[in-house]
């Protein structure tokens, strides 16, 4: 990478693909002090810093293009849909076709950087995974649930990127659960005053805050940095511990009866937890970060205590 790209990847505008998320948000305001900020994302900005530029525009439409042909130094791709209510085959055409336009942006017009938010749920909960996974691992998430293997189909896309064109420095993280004041399912789950958990199983767990997902974010974006990454947080501790942390009820309940349940509470809308993300309170998905650590020099800053207590900070405002 010569001088002069180095200099554009440091100071030049990055866009932030899903910036009006809650993560997303976050993430302009930590980065719009260092460097031009552009955002895209069909939902409208809610109060955003006076110097981010926002585009509402949905990133599969024709008019997204422009927005990346001038002068882009880097794209964070955080627009994945992950409401569990929509229909597979919108999910589908939004995750897939929306990825596959910023990667031909990114191609066409040469910019030096592409990080893309994965996720270590990739992987997939299962009850054969090795105690910590390493970025080398088979991902092996996809099943019955479409958000997870979208997930899955998107990362191998960017890791397909990644050896086609060297010329861009490809990154993907792939965060524990993240906890904060996001609208995401480990959050909604802990938040609930009595958690329901399934009779027989305590697994491990393994959760990062969001400002520490940020802050690996930042450190993705410095020049020289390319690869897959695995994001931790605290040390894992037991469901039980967890919940008992914030205080909240356990209601042990068997496997077959929680699946019949959550299956028609979902079909009925009352709840936005799908039957399969019981495999997540069942077996151990948890990665081996070591590399995040030694390459990117993360470490998490919040602890155990901080981190759990992060989903109580701000209740979500739609």
């Amino acid at each position: 990478m010569n001088d002069a790209l180095v200099v554009e990847s440091q100071l030049g505008p990055v866009i932030v693909t899903g910036i009006c998320g809650r993560l997303g948000r976050d993430l302009a305001r930590l980065l719009h002090r260092k460097r031009k900020v552009i955002g895209v994302d069909r939902r409208a900005f809610i109060d955003p810093p006076g110097d981010v530029e926002h585009h509402q525009l949905d990133i599969r439409s024709h008019k997204a293009r422009d927005v990346f042909r001038h002068g882009v130094a880097a794209v964070v791709h955080l627009g994945v849909m992950h409401d569990p209510h929509e229909s597979s085959v919108e999910h589908h055409d939004f995750n897939v076709v929306g990825l596959q336009k910023v990667l031909e942006y990114v191609d066409v017009y040469k910019i030096p950087k592409l990080l893309l938010l994965s996720s270590a749920n990739v992987y997939g909960p299962r009850p054969d995974n090795p105690q910590l996974i390493r970025e080398d691992a088979p991902l092996l998430g996809a099943g019955p649930f479409s958000d997870i293997r979208d997930l899955v189909e998107l990362d191998m896309l960017v890791n397909a990127f990644f050896w086609r064109n060297p010329s861009t420095e490809t990154v993907i993280l792939r965060p524990a659960h993240i906890l904060g004041t996001v609208k995401n399912a480990p959050s909604n789950y802990l938040r609930l005053d009595v958690v329901p958990t399934l009779l027989g199983f305590d697994p491990m767990m393994q959760v990062v805050h969001q400002r520490d997902v940020l802050q690996a974010i930042e450190l993705g974006l410095a020049p020289g940095v390319r690869g897959i990454f695995n994001i931790g947080g605290p040390e894992p501790m037991a469901l039980s511990k967890a919940i008992s942390v914030l205080g909240r009820r356990a209601m042990a309940v068997p496997h077959s009866l929680a699946k019949a349940a959550v299956k028609n509470l979902f079909r009925f809308r009352l709840t936005k937890f799908p039957a399969p993300e019981l495999d997540f309170i069942r077996y151990v998905c948890m990665v081996d970060d070591s590399k995040a650590r030694s390459v990117l020099g993360y470490a998490p800053q919040h602890n155990l205590e901080a981190t759990l207590r992060a989903v109580d900070e701000e209740r979500w405002v739609a």
